[in-house]
């Protein structure tokens, strides 16, 4: 559901980045449906964790869902980064079946499985369509309600393009 842009300019909702030499960051947390379309966004500092921003992202859904029943349930993958109780309640109460493997659960599944293939890769795949409008990849508005706009121009964007509308 993360990812981590480069920020050169600071401002709020900014942490220092982990994996970049401590320069500070902001994390996007990004849910998709089974196609890739964005339903659902939060940003945060890079330094905080993924599992903090589950309500958060949640709560971004900008469309009425229809009740989940026991014939269609409405499911949600998430990776092992969000493998707590926390999480699992918070899914719940939105109304989503939790799919999280447990640690260690896909190094097993990998070594049976000659092809396997995690469902993580939708998420990611948005994330790299996202990575290349370019006030996106390196961001360099200082206030968040300024880059979630373009996290949300983007989105819109990329969901026009996937309906077949652009030609």
């Amino acid at each position: 559901m993360g990812a981590r842009p480069r920020l050169p300019l600071g401002g709020k909702k900014t942490g220092k980045n982990p994996t970049d030499r401590g320069k500070r960051g902001a994390k996007r947390s990004l849910l998709v449906d089974a196609e890739g379309m964005p339903i659902g966004l939060a940003i945060e500092g890079a330094n905080r964790n993924d599992m903090k921003l589950v309500d958060a992202t949640l709560e971004s859904i900008p469309v009425e869902r229809p009740e989940p029943t026991s014939d269609q349930p409405q499911n949600m993958c998430m990776d092992k980064g969000y493998d707590y109780d926390e999480v699992r309640e918070t899914v719940a109460e939105f109304g989503f079946t939790a799919h999280i493997p447990k640690r260690g659960e896909e190094k097993q599944a990998i070594k049976r499985k000659a092809r396997y293939k995690a469902r993580r890769y939708v998420v990611e795949r948005t994330h790299s369509w996202m990575n290349r409008f370019r006030g996106i990849l390196i961001r360099w508005s200082k206030k968040p309600e300024n880059y979630l706009a373009m996290l949300h121009l983007a989105l819109a964007i990329i969901a026009y393009r996937a309906a077949g509308l652009s030609g």
